[in-house]
């Protein structure tokens, strides 16, 4: 009976030309995304003009002639709008829409690209750096096992004996997500160096040995070989399709390989000299935790079999323990490998390097504010630990910096901003006017100094341009300051300020740091401080300031240089003997009971004056100094002017890109389209039901307003109600009476229902529907017991 209404719903449909899948517009189906057939609706709406609006449904299976938008079918996203085929790419129009001045709008592209490109290349580097050593120490393991295969000594011979495959545990941590970024750079360190056969395996593509060899001898065969032109026509390219999959042939491609490579004539010269010798066939398993156990015993046994007639070396890539390759293999197959160990620096080591290199550096004009930055960090220590991912989270905050802010133009080095400034528009001018900074900068003039800034441009660009120097100076000094201000602070027990410089700057961006009492206990706990500690700390400032490109460093650098002479003269003053015996010595050498009682008294008016010794009021001359610089060069960024136009405060857009809440963002985007898709005809005031709206968002809010049960009679003759209100007197009398059934039972699971007579339903059921995913959903099923297939059970029996 369905199936014979459905195809006649079809018939009439085809009959008028207007073709519309029964699917469900609940879920999307991959032929017709939600979000075209929702765009392509709106258009055609908008372009239909004044008058009252057709039906939402019959609009969108008609076509309106002349209407704007993308053809039928068109899956391509509404965000931001239509692009026809001669748009500018994604990124430059991203920055371009809303903007008056195009030519503000590829300036501040292109000031972005550049710096994301700088940002990027830093970052690699960085990366590169910190790995250095890690991957020194493989390819010396991958050396020391190469060279015992060549020269075939007695340790190799004993090795060969017991079958032993040379492999490395590497411990990378828990930070899975920057594992890839890891292999790669390694895979590219070992072609460069060592041997071009290479095979990066996942376990993913490995649920058996079969596709592990598979895997396996594909990746090797496809390896490049560099050779000479002249022999690269004599390649013969083997196909994987033909060659079985076993050790075998692998050996025997091996051997050929390496004799194509061996076989260059002595008067040309070898291209692929940087690899060795019969270069080994290096294996990494990039999440061993994830490959079977019957995987890894099989290859393993098989290989060690095979260890003698090519030099394999194995890389186990480990994110929790090496103790996981005693748990996965059993002793039998692990007595076959010859395991080493090797551990990747920390991934909270790396974030601390990447922090202390990129943003706490005047190398990046731009700047993170303290909401931004502990959104980035709090998203690194509570969720994936990737350091990959906050680099990311950097770079969006630079995309959307540039993007909302019209002045970041200005966010570059200093000597272009000001180039940049002799050429603001009267508009950039009064955007700069506008700035809570600036107005504050303004209050604090003078009235004739007032008006020329708020009525001339000129007098304003001279402003502007001696803020922004101002502005660099104090990053200038900011920074060596907060790193000596770290020296003091990290060692103090219980870190109140913090262990990480991160925690400091934030402490120090988010308010006045020596108004805190964290502050005020770590002034406490430093003066407490013995001498060769406090030594050292102010040996680590002069090194930290004398580093610096700080302007005002050299009068610092004295004072703390003077500090140390004065605690070397101190050293050497105590190693001689006192000329004043103390009343200590006194009270032990004389037993009169005139002196006894007269030294006593003398302890006890010394003790009521607390008078310091050289060393305690020196200490304390130290730590009132370093607290005068910090009061000086600490102040937070949000007191200096401008500070809007190189800082990046805006936590709340960041925090709903990185932090997504899926269904908050399902709710509100049936709630209110219009929050996504930027149409103005979705715009409703208060709680009304817009008929221009999407049928699910209607559906949705006519949902809302039902208690626990709801009636499916009431609810589908409201949502055509609501759809076919726009209709009134234009409609045709002769078919008001009669309602459309695709409008009045627009979903397809709600018509098998209907038809099959169940009158209610419970709206728990509708919610999961809406909101939850087919898991979700079918674990609700199991629960409440309301699918549609029992809800339909239920009303044939009542029916019976």
């Amino acid at each position: 009976m369905l199936l014979r209404k459905a195809q006649a719903a079809m018939a009439v449909m085809q009959g008028r030309g207007q073709h519309r899948p029964l699917t469900s517009p609940l879920r999307p189906t991959r032929d017709a995304p939600f979000r075209a057939r929702v765009g392509e609706r709106s258009a055609r709406l908008s372009a239909r003009g004044g008058g009252l609006a057709a039906p939402p449904l019959r609009v969108r299976r008609g076509s309106a002639p002349g209407a704007a938008g993308p053809p039928p079918g068109d899956v391509r996203p509404l965000a931001r709008g239509w692009r026809d085929e001669h748009a500018l790419p994604l990124q430059a129009d991203y920055f371009r829409e809303g903007n008056s001045d195009l030519e503000d709008s590829e300036l501040r592209f292109a000031t972005c690209q550049s710096l994301q490109k700088q940002v990027k290349s830093e970052t690699e580097q960085i990366e590169e750096e910190l790995n250095e050593q890690l991957f020194d120490n493989l390819v010396s393991f991958l050396r020391r096992s190469h060279s015992a295969f060549q020269e075939k000594t007695t340790e190799w011979t004993c090795r060969m004996k017991s079958r032993e495959i040379p492999t490395a545990a590497l411990v990378l941590g828990v930070n899975v997500t920057d594992h890839d970024f890891t292999f790669r750079s390694l895979s590219e360190v070992l072609q460069n160096n060592v041997t071009p056969y290479i095979a990066l395996l996942e376990a993913k593509d490995c649920p058996g040995i079969k596709n592990l060899m598979q895997k396996l001898l594909g990746q090797l065969m496809n390896c490049c070989i560099d050779v000479d032109s002249s022999e690269e026509e004599d390649y013969e390219q083997v196909s994987r399709n033909r060659v079985r999959c076993s050790m075998t042939s692998l050996i025997n491609w091996y051997e050929s390989a390496t004799k194509r490579t061996d076989s260059e004539t002595p008067g040309k010269k070898r291209t692929s000299s940087r690899h060795w010798q019969s270069p080994p066939v290096v294996v990494i398993f990039k999440d061993m935790e994830s490959f079977t156990t019957k995987v890894l015993q099989d290859f393993v046994v098989i290989s060690s079999q095979h260890i003698g007639q090519f030099p394999l070396v194995l890389i186990f890539g480990i994110a929790t323990s090496p103790m996981i390759i005693h748990s996965l293999l059993p002793h039998s197959v692990s007595s076959l490998l010859c395991i080493e160990l090797f551990q990747s620096l920390s991934c909270k080591d790396h974030l601390s390097t990447i922090i202390d290199k990129v943003l706490l550096t005047t190398q990046f004009p731009l700047k993170l504010s303290e909401k931004v930055l502990q959104v980035l960090i709090n998203i690194f220590l509570y969720h994936d630990f990737s350091v990959q991912n906050f680099i990311k989270g950097f770079q969006l905050c630079i995309v959307e910096h540039f993007h909302s802010n019209p002045l970041s133009i200005l966010c570059c080095q200093l000597e272009e901003a000001k180039r940049r400034v002799n050429s603001l528009s009267h508009n950039q001018c009064e955007n700069v006017r506008r700035l809570p900074s600036f107005r504050r900068y303004v209050e604090s003039q003078v009235s004739e100094k007032q008006i020329a800034l708020l009525t001339a441009d000129s007098s304003l660009k001279e402003a502007v341009r001696k803020l922004l120097e101002d502005l660099n100076v104090y990053h200038e000094n900011y920074f060596p300051i907060l790193r000596c201000l770290h020296v003091f602070v990290s060692s103090l027990p219980k870190y109140p300020l913090g262990k990480q410089i991160r925690e400091l700057h934030c402490a120090c961006l988010e308010n006045r740091v020596w108004e805190t009492e964290e502050y005020e206990s770590s002034l406490q706990l430093a003066r407490m401080l013995n001498k060769s500690d406090l030594v050292t700390m102010l040996q680590k400032c002069v090194e930290i300031l004398v580093s610096s490109p700080g302007r005002e460093f050299d009068e610092i650098v004295e004072k703390l240089k003077e500090f140390l002479t004065q605690f070397q003269k101190l050293e050497e003053a105590f190693q001689e003997r006192d000329e004043s015996i103390s009343p200590q010595k006194e009270l032990q050498k004389k037993t009169n009971l005139f002196h006894l009682q007269k030294t006593l008294l003398e302890l006890k008016e010394s003790r009521r004056s607390k008078k310091l010794t050289k060393f305690e009021t020196l200490r304390f001359e130290v730590v009132d100094y370093i607290d005068s610089l910090v009061r000086c060069y600490l102040v937070p960024a949000d007191h200096k002017t401008l500070h809007e136009i190189v800082y990046f405060n805006t936590a709340s857009v960041l925090r709903e890109h990185l932090n997504a809440a899926p269904r908050i963002a399902l709710h509100t985007a049936l709630n209110n389209p219009y929050s996504y898709l930027k149409s103005e005809a979705l715009k409703s005031d208060g709680g009304s039901i817009s008929n221009k709206a999407p049928d699910i968002c209607i559906a949705y809010k006519l949902h809302l307003e039902c208690g626990r049960l709801i009636n499916l009679v009431d609810w589908l003759e409201a949502f055509s109600t609501v759809v076919t209100a726009a209709e009134g007197p234009t409609a045709d009398a002769a078919s008001s009476d009669q309602v459309d059934d695709v409008i009045q039972y627009p979903f397809s699971f709600l018509s098998q229902i209907w038809h099959s007579t169940a009158y209610r339903i419970s709206v728990r059921f509708l919610e999961c529907s809406f909101l939850c995913t087919d898991k979700q959903l079918q674990e609700e099923n199991k629960t409440t017991n309301l699918s549609s297939l029992n809800v339909m059970k239920m009303s044939q029996e009542w029916i019976t």
